[in-house]
């Protein structure tokens, strides 16, 4: 095959040293994690939440991954170079890589991985992505030798490599075929990752087991790349959904580590038996509105919600002030987020009643979805902002879901508005493609704007930084004026661990990470 010229991306990774790094001692102990709800499924990038993600990506891994700083880095490939024309991306992948069945990775592995991620029959979240529905199609996937695989995508994308290292896509896992049963039905992950699942009792907990031939990347860790070793034997996913029994598992040394609400942060500060870390992320807590329901269909209702709502003072009381208002999709820890996206809708009860009355409103009842997730502001949310909506003249009821019938009304479009919080993500263009798309095709979208839409497809081509600022600044006022979501604000990811660990830390991505984590006690 003639490969077309290339220029690197990435260097080429140290691959001799890591694998003259010396085996890390494993300590017997386990190291128990709360998590706040069971995992969905194993299948990576399919059956899936936050949650799901968080575990599984500890078992499987991508070509690529998301560094600590939010840019994209090697993983599973020690190389990949881009084609001249931006088309083409050649992978040379890390020899000595296992699987948790011992088998070595190969080309013809990634080759398998990615064929059945995109056969419709495993309802891969992201298939869309890549196939022609989104911004662009990879058009062929090839392995030219054992070593190497090709990608030709039909248009360049700045955002190519960024959406195969997406967590929601279950980082474009490469697996073992010994994954599915002989029909191809799932059965477990053979990943490559630093722990291999051990046992899931539904409801309860999921125990991941060390891979002892792990090979990791040299050097510390780095977001879901760099070292990632694995120096206990097993991690406990305990599914703890009380924050209060949480709280007390942490003083009792019962739990290890888990995420902690903003309200529990005073009461820990002091507290020798554990130590409190804090972290910003891209995660975004927001309102949505249902563009194509009959109330919210005009655009001046959705304009009175927006100026009925006092941002600020939400902010302050669901996140306990730790919180800062942000009314851009483009997460305030981003080079991106500048005077533009500071701009907001001014707090006006006054305007928001007009607005009503020039719509024609007239008490028509409007439903806020919420759940009780203690990890998110769903309901403390909702319970404001109704306070305040009611007070303009809107009649808005509550309506509380458990989070998984939530997630599915959310994925059908089936609400009018509702509490929510995105995942992070870590490119602004991804922030926008969360909630931007065409209803008809995508239920879930939120932002089915032709000029937003229009925007959206420049900045995931453009390359050029001051094109993709001056891009992302219309962007903002767009959304803001047409109100198909109001954003809060960003969260801030605050983790609690106990003395007897060492290297647990939060970061932007807003998920635990056992790797690079030992017991000292």
């Amino acid at each position: 095959m003639t490969r077309p010229p290339a220029r690197s991306i990435f260097p080429a990774a140290a691959l001799a040293a890591a694998l003259a790094l010396p085996a890390a001692p494993a300590a017997a102990q386990m190291i128990t994690v709360a998590t706040n709800a069971d995992i969905r499924s194993t299948n990576p990038g399919v059956n899936r939440d936050d949650n799901t993600d968080a575990v599984i990506l500890h078992i499987v891994e991508g070509l690529v991954a998301y560094r600590e700083d939010g840019t994209v880095g090697p993983l599973l490939a020690e190389r990949v170079d881009m084609s001249e024309d931006g088309r083409t991306y050649t992978f040379g992948l890390r020899r000595g890589v296992k699987f948790h069945n011992g088998a070595e990775m190969t080309s013809a592995d990634v080759l398998w991985s990615w064929n059945r991620l995109m056969d419709p029959k495993t309802d891969w979240r992201c298939r869309n992505e890549f196939d022609g529905r989104g911004l662009f199609k990879v058009e062929a996937v090839e392995a030219p030798d054992a070593a190497t695989v090709t990608m030709r995508i039909d248009r360049p994308s700045a955002l190519f490599l960024a959406t195969l290292a997406r967590t929601d896509c279950g980082m474009t896992a490469v697996i073992h075929k010994d994954s599915v049963n002989a029909d191809g039905s799932w059965q477990r992950p053979v990943g490559t990752g630093p722990f291999k699942l051990g046992d899931w009792r539904r409801g309860q907990q999921v125990i991941l087991e060390r891979f002892a031939d792990y090979a990791s990347l040299p050097g510390p860790r780095d977001g879901y790349t760099g070292g990632k070793r694995p120096l206990v034997e097993q991690v406990k996913f305990l599914v703890v959904p009380d924050p209060s029994t949480v709280k007390a598992a942490l003083l009792s040394g019962a739990v290890d580590a888990s995420d902690v609400p903003d309200a529990d942060l005073e009461e820990l500060k002091g507290n020798p038996a554990v130590v409190l870390k804090s972290a910003p992320t891209p995660v975004m807590h927001g309102i949505l509105l249902q563009t194509r329901d009959p109330v919210l269909a005009d655009v001046r209702v959705r304009q009175a919600i927006s100026a009925a709502l006092d941002t600020a003072e939400i902010v302050a009381a669901v996140s306990n002030g730790l919180g800062r208002p942000n009314a851009s999709i483009v997460s305030m820890a981003s080079a991106y987020h500048g005077a533009v996206q500071r701009e907001a809708v001014k707090h006006d009860p006054a305007r928001a009643k007009k607005l009503l009355a020039e719509a024609g409103y007239r008490g028509q009842p409007i439903k806020l979805i919420a759940n009780k997730r203690p990890v998110v502001p769903s309901f403390a949310v909702a319970v404001i902002a109704q306070a305040m909506m009611q007070a303009v003249g809107l009649n808005v009821e509550i309506e509380v879901l458990e989070w998984a019938t939530q997630l599915d009304r959310y994925q059908k479009g089936t609400y009018q508005m509702m509490s929510f919080s995105y995942s992070a993500r870590f490119d602004p263009a991804l922030s926008y493609e969360q909630v931007s798309g065409p209803k008809d095709k995508q239920s879930r979208k939120v932002w089915d704007d032709a000029e937003g839409l229009a925007m959206l497809e420049q900045v995931m081509t453009v390359t050029a930084r001051d094109q993709r600022q001056a891009l992302f600044d219309r962007m903002h006022r767009r959304f803001i004026e047409t109100v198909p979501m109001i954003v809060l604000y960003n969260g801030v990811d605050s983790v609690a661990h106990s003395k007897r660990i060492e290297g647990y830390e939060p970061w932007l991505g807003a998920k635990p990470r056992l790797w690079e984590v030992r017991v000292t006690q």
